[in-house]
């Protein structure tokens, strides 16, 4: 059985938006990610996966994100307590709101980082970099 994470890699002015992980997570504490999180009940609907997407940003950091969404890429991977994740990320255009720490638990810095700065300043695992990279890529084609 696997949880169906999703993620939002959240671009605007040459920028993403960035959390950094609050140190009391069970996952991956402390680390830089894209926001989201696990897909919970929404009962039967359309677009589970969007809908979570915005429900996490709104929740984590207080920011709403445009409808239109672009699938980047999917991957699995095994948490610190070894539970099976299904990670789906999208591609999301910042529509309003001013990000915080909504909750410090969860998030613990909220920032607008450039690619550039991203791979120069921080640590990164390797498939973090494949995310940004390919939603990288995928902005620039669909001139996001």
């Amino acid at each position: 059985m696997y949880i169906i994470n999703v993620e939002g890699a959240i671009y605007n002015n040459d920028k993403w938006l960035m959390i950094k992980r609050s140190e009391k997570e069970e996952h991956a504490p402390g680390e830089i990610a894209f926001i989201g999180g696990k897909v919970e009940g929404l009962g039967f609907s359309q677009n589970i996966l969007e809908e979570n997407i915005k429900r996490e940003i709104m929740e984590e950091v207080g920011v709403e994100v445009e409808e239109n969404m672009y699938y980047v890429n999917s991957s699995s991977f095994g948490t610190d307590k070894g539970e099976c994740v299904v990670d789906i990320v999208f591609l999301c255009k910042y529509k309003s709101g001013d990000p915080y720490c909504k909750g410090i638990d969860e998030v613990e810095e909220v920032f607008w980082i450039s690619k550039e700065e991203i791979f120069k300043n921080h640590n990164l695992t390797p498939w973090f970099k494949r995310n940004i990279e390919m939603a990288d890529v995928l902005r620039r084609k669909i001139n996001l």
